[in-house]
């Protein structure tokens, strides 16, 4: 009998006490009660729901609530963001999202549907990834250079697939700067767009680690360059895009984690603790290089200024590839 009213006198004191704390502490300390939703922009298979589940997964066991992925691919990341812009801002919808919705967008669309300035809360920076260009093994190249030189012989441009903005924008620039020409197939997401390329429907395509590596080392899809200035330790044979005789270009893909405008700040700094721990975890870290990501994380305040950064640079990079809003 005296155990019971310990235990009673117990519940009491801690409900007083979180009754006596002021209200943005108290929704803190309860936050998360059910489960939380990351929306992504891109379908399953893609590098966005691969890298969603592994940082969900151990976000469950540190905050005790289920992370859902949902899907919704389509308008470059757009059918995402505009969800989560008209989610309620009570911290249980995010936009676990990358350049496509939250940089690109915004410049290729004369009247977007969102304001990433003004319509998200940040939360973290998640890290960047890497892509490789490949081409279906019928296509008589070896390197980046033979391709240059074989697209430029070719009587009409070679098709490469587009399964995300970084893909599109990024071969444009590539073609303009070698003065090729290349025409992009645009897909919702990569695994789409792999189909294609695996059945020769379309020539080449720049694609993510998730997408690309095992089709590599099958022998079913040839590696020509990474994108980034050193070479890539899941398949370092395959030369950097400066070694492959090309320099780097301004933009780079990368992944964000934002919720609805209105977050408030206990619920932001919750998300941003929680998330800058997952990302640290050498199991998470692990398990996100084997898909070639490389995750950093960051401060509210600090993705803030980075995005307001990137969305300049996409803007100067869409118009140098020669890509105009519609």
């Amino acid at each position: 009998m005296l155990k019971v009213i310990r235990a009673a006198l117990s519940a009491v004191a801690a409900l007083a006490a979180v009754l006596l704390l002021p209200p943005a502490e108290a929704l803190a300390q309860a936050y998360p009660s059910k489960p939380i939703r990351f929306v992504i922009p891109f379908g399953a298979g893609s590098a966005s729901d691969a890298l969603a589940r592994i940082a969900g997964q151990e976000l469950e066991q540190l905050l005790g609530q289920p992370i859902i992925v949902i899907q919704k691919p389509g308008a470059d990341g757009a059918i995402a963001a505009s969800e989560v812009k008209r989610s309620a801002p009570d911290g249980y919808t995010f936009l676990f999202g990358t350049n496509s919705p939250l940089a690109v967008v915004p410049n290729m669309q004369i009247d977007p549907p969102y304001n990433v300035v003004a319509d998200f809360a940040p939360v973290t920076f998640l890290g960047e990834n890497t892509f490789f260009i490949v081409v279906h093994p019928s296509l008589p190249v070896k390197s980046l250079a033979e391709l240059m030189a074989f697209a430029n012989a070719s009587p009409k441009p070679l098709n490469y697939a587009a399964g995300n903005t970084y893909a599109l924008v990024s071969m444009a620039m590539l073609a303009a700067n070698n003065r090729i020409e290349l025409e992009a197939v645009r897909y919702k997401s990569e695994p789409d767009a792999m189909t294609d390329l695996l059945s020769c429907r379309v020539q080449l395509m720049n694609g993510t680690t998730t997408s690309v590596a095992s089709h590599v080392k099958a022998g079913k899809l040839r590696a020509l360059a990474t994108m980034f200035a050193e070479r890539s330790p899941l398949m370092p044979e395959v030369p950097s895009i400066v070694e492959a005789g090309q320099r780097t270009l301004p933009i780079g893909p990368w992944f964000a984690l934002v919720g609805p405008a209105g977050l408030s700040p206990e619920i932001v700094g919750a998300m941003n603790k929680a998330m800058v721990a997952v990302l640290a975890k050498p199991t998470v870290r692990e398990q996100m290089l084997k898909h070639g990501f490389l995750p950093r994380s960051s401060t509210p305040q600090e993705l803030a200024a980075y995005l307001k950064d990137q969305l300049a640079i996409w803007k100067t990079a869409l118009r140098a590839a020669g890509l105009e809003p519609q």
